[in-house]
């Protein structure tokens, strides 16, 4: 056999395997788009790593529920304190941060086991301890009810801290009747925080001292903001009442933002929170226009990411 020849039988073999994939793929059923969650869970936050599992936990006694993406299957890892599990972050040791709602308390709890590594009482009276974002070597906790930020400043190897550093919000924000500060994340160059006030569907920028200025939205609003997601420069801001996903393109420095489209799905139900796997995005439907029942039936979502 020549060599010219050897190649050209070499190169169709090659095509015969690489065009096999596909088809041997093809027999494993593809990830469910829509995930049935417990009957009466009412879920509020989500968190994905890097393998396919997402948390989510419940409104009503604070339960957390892992879910395979894969098969859609999933249990009660950890069971709530009686009070709220709302905003919902997975760190790289396998460690989730949860915010304690009108608890006024945040936990940390293993991944895996579900064991509460730790608690905090971050607010005692009034309180609505909302969402929380990992950046800048710490936890921060946003509370919809006061202005200030709640930091779990991480030590060596990661090591929670005794207990939590209040960081007053001043500057540009103004707490108004209603839900203000709630979703956060980081800013694009990872020196600061984002912040969306839902009841004036304001962003802003935040440095970790607690000094807030408004982001241009060029006269653009995300009224009923709630989960926030950064994916490079770009902001996903789910605006839970209106059923929809704002993508919004930041600036460098965050001090300005374009809206430059707005998601739905029919399947959306006042979803609130969003978090990513693969290319898409995973959201919880909250139904808060929905009377809340112990069989009212709720799920989450998965979209193409926008």
């Amino acid at each position: 056999m020549s060599r010219r020849t050897l190649a050209i039988v070499t190169a169709t073999a090659l095509a015969v395997v690489v065009g096999a994939a596909p088809a041997e793929a093809s027999h494993r059923a593809p990830a469910p788009t829509t995930i049935q969650l417990p009957d009466g869970f009412q879920p509020e936050g989500i968190a994905i790593g890097k393998a396919p599992y997402a948390y989510f936990g419940s409104r009503v006694d604070g339960d957390i529920y892992r879910v395979s993406l894969g098969s859609g299957r999933g249990k009660v890892i950890s069971q709530g304190p009686g009070t709220p599990s709302l905003g919902l972050k997975l760190d790289n040791r396998g460690r989730l941060f949860v915010a304690g709602g009108n608890g006024g308390d945040a936990r940390v709890l293993d991944a895996g086991s579900g064991k509460v590594l730790k608690s905090y009482t971050l607010q005692t009276g009034t309180a609505f301890i909302n969402d929380v974002i990992l950046t800048g070597g710490a936890a921060w906790y946003t509370d919809s009810a006061n202005p200030v930020l709640f930091k779990l400043p991480l030590g060596r190897h990661g090591k929670l801290p005794a207990e939590a550093t209040r960081v007053p919000l001043t500057g540009a924000i103004t707490y108004q009747t209603g839900n203000n500060a709630n979703g956060i994340t980081a800013t694009p160059d990872g020196r600061g925080l984002i912040i969306v006030q839902s009841n004036t569907g304001k962003l802003f920028k935040s440095s970790y001292s607690g000094v807030t200025t408004e982001i241009d939205l060029g006269g653009e609003n995300v009224l009923n903001g709630d989960g926030l997601w950064l994916r490079g420069s770009t902001l996903y801001v789910v605006q839970n009442r209106l059923n929809v996903i704002a993508r919004i393109q930041l600036d460098k420095h965050a001090t300005k933002g374009t809206v430059v489209s707005r998601t739905t799905d029919p399947r959306f139900d006042v979803p609130t929170t969003i978090a990513e796997y693969g290319k898409r995005f995973y959201l919880p439907n909250a139904r808060f226009t929905t009377t809340p029942t112990p069989t009212t039936p709720y799920t989450a979502v998965a979209v193409a990411r926008p």
